[in-house]
């Protein structure tokens, strides 16, 4: 009796121990998978994303006084675990239109969607209250002696109005597309009557 109440235990024990390492595994591998494909080398692996680096090199985001770079997934890519998982999940899709169906894998097929694909990152981005832009850029830490007085009294009219970061600042690592911005399209200025 004792021999089998012994077995048994050392059988739940064993099964736990299994347990526990293959979860430690999976999410270490988990890790890695979203550590890697959040990597700018990633990023700029497939062809398509060629036109989109190459605009953004040279940018205030790329290169700066301070040294301090911005990736892709700094501003595309939500930075807590759960948002992080469920965007890498939606841009998944991202392989069957790249690979499978190759729907932006010329220049220009990728200059006839630009403005389709700026608007989905500007909706996203008003939706989300710029909260890539403000990971990096903190209002509480921003000098108001340090901007110009131009920029002081929009950053005032912005604030008063609402308005969110990429509503003005929506052509800043990229090539602006034809037609309307995000403010004019989804902000909170473009529901108000004029």
């Amino acid at each position: 009796m004792i021999k089998k109440l012994r077995q048994r235990w050392k059988l739940v024990i064993g099964l736990l121990v299994g347990i526990f390492l293959f979860s430690m595994s999976v999410g270490i591998a988990g890790a890695y998978v979203l550590a890697y494909t959040s990597t700018e080398k990633f990023c700029v692996g497939c062809h398509e994303m060629s036109y989109n680096y190459a605009e953004y090199k040279g940018t205030i985001h790329d290169t700066n006084r301070t040294g301090v770079r911005a990736i892709c997934t700094d501003c595309h890519v939500p930075h807590e675990p759960g948002p992080l998982v469920w965007a890498k999940l939606k841009a998944s899709k991202d392989v069957f239109y790249t690979y499978i169906s190759p729907s932006i894998d010329t220049k220009e097929k990728f200059e006839a969607k630009r403005a389709v694909m700026a608007q989905r990152v500007w909706k996203e981005m008003i939706e989300s209250d710029s909260h890539q832009c403000r990971s990096c850029h903190r209002e509480d830490k921003m000098s108001p002696d340090l901007q110009s007085p131009k920029a002081k009294v929009r950053h005032a009219k912005g604030k008063a109005e609402g308005m969110t970061c990429i509503e003005c600042h929506f052509a800043i690592a990229h090539k602006e597309p034809e037609g309307p911005g995000p403010a004019e399209l989804f902000g909170k200025s473009a529901a108000k009557p004029q």
